[in-house]
């Protein structure tokens, strides 16, 4: 009688794999209600390499190669939330990340495919953060009159916060601060160089490129708490700033063993209404299952909920997304 040939560990675990996107296919189909599952590439804009946007792009590019293994996302660098508006409408994106005020403040100026917006889920919220070398003379935003400032990158979202932000403190962006447009992944640098005197940078907590910075120079969290009250007084396009605390131990030895008050704002999984419903139902499906897994690598993740993720304002959330939010209350 004829025998078979031994499988090796490493064909055995191909054939596992092949196995388990298989049943993940089977299962697709078989669920009440569930659309098709989709294939092809699908583009997600992000951010610069060291923000915490380009980091949840990377995980849950991992999980969607599990989850959705018919689809192929493609990561696109961008300059942040407006940016990635701009790609999402003109195409080149199919999703992005963006925070609530970028996109508000892009469908108030009606920009090219503004109504065609649409969200999936509410992520986590960035929190805003002013960093300063420790020996600074800088207790608030006001003291920052005269001073090289990073901004932000134009086209990203911090700049837009850190514009209302000066304004709040009574302080003109052209002619009050030296403004350095930069994101974070030069700010950084250029602070422990000299060639900035502090920066602005709106992130999930922990940021890394912050969290590295502090590690090899030594600097400090400046609180912005004190700008909530002005900063509302600027009307309804301010209403996506809530009052926050960043944690004592978001950056440990930075803050002395003292929590900063600032301000958040929530991010939002953005795509447009031209999107196919199975796609942002999976899609969808995976950035609420991946919470735990992404939440390991970014920490911000872990407030990733199904109780909150259905509250998107301003934008209506997508059809796909919408039905999966359905099935699993089902």
């Amino acid at each position: 009688m004829a025998t078979l040939p031994r499988s090796g560990p490493r064909r055995a675990l191909t054939a596992a794999a092949a196995v388990l996107a298989l049943l993940g296919l089977v299962l697709w189909f078989v669920r009440p209600g569930a659309p098709a599952p989709p294939r092809g590439r699908v583009p997600l804009a992000t951010g610069v390499p060291t923000g915490v946007y380009a980091r949840y792009g990377e995980l849950l590019k991992a999980d969607l190669a599990r989850d959705l293994p018919g689809v192929d996302l493609r990561l696109l660098r961008s300059e942040g939330s407006i940016d990635n508006l701009r790609q999402l409408a003109s195409g080149r994106a199919a999703f992005t990340i963006a925070t609530a005020d970028s996109v508000a403040d892009y469908r108030t100026r009606r920009e090219p495919g503004a109504d065609r917006l649409r969200a999936c889920a509410r992520l986590y919220d960035d929190y805003m953060q002013l960093v300063v070398p420790r020996g600074a003379e800088v207790a608030s935003t006001r003291d920052l009159r005269g001073l090289r400032v990073g901004v932000g990158a134009d086209g990203s979202g911090v700049q837009l916060i850190t514009r209302r932000l000066l304004a709040a403190a009574g302080l003109d962006f052209d002619r009050d601060i030296v403004p350095v447009r930069v994101g974070i992944d030069r700010m950084p640098d250029m602070l422990e160089h000299g060639r900035l005197d502090a920066f602005f940078w709106s992130g999930g907590l922990p940021t890394l490129a912050v969290q590295q910075l502090a590690r090899r120079y030594p600097v400090r969290l400046v609180q912005l708490g004190d700008l909530i009250p002005a900063l509302h007084r600027q009307g309804e396009r301010t209403r996506y700033y809530r009052a926050a605390v960043m944690p004592a131990d978001a950056y440990p030895g930075v803050q002395d063993g003292q929590a900063v008050k600032t301000i958040a704002v929530a991010n939002l999984l953005v795509t447009t209404d031209r999107e196919d419903a199975a796609l942002t139902f999976g899609i969808t499906r995976s950035v609420i299952r991946s919470r735990d897994a992404i939440g390991h690598e970014v920490h911000a993740a872990q407030n990733v909920d199904l109780r909150t993720a259905v509250f998107t304002d301003p934008l209506p959330l997508h059809k796909g997304a919408r039905d999966y939010y359905v099935s699993v209350k089902q």
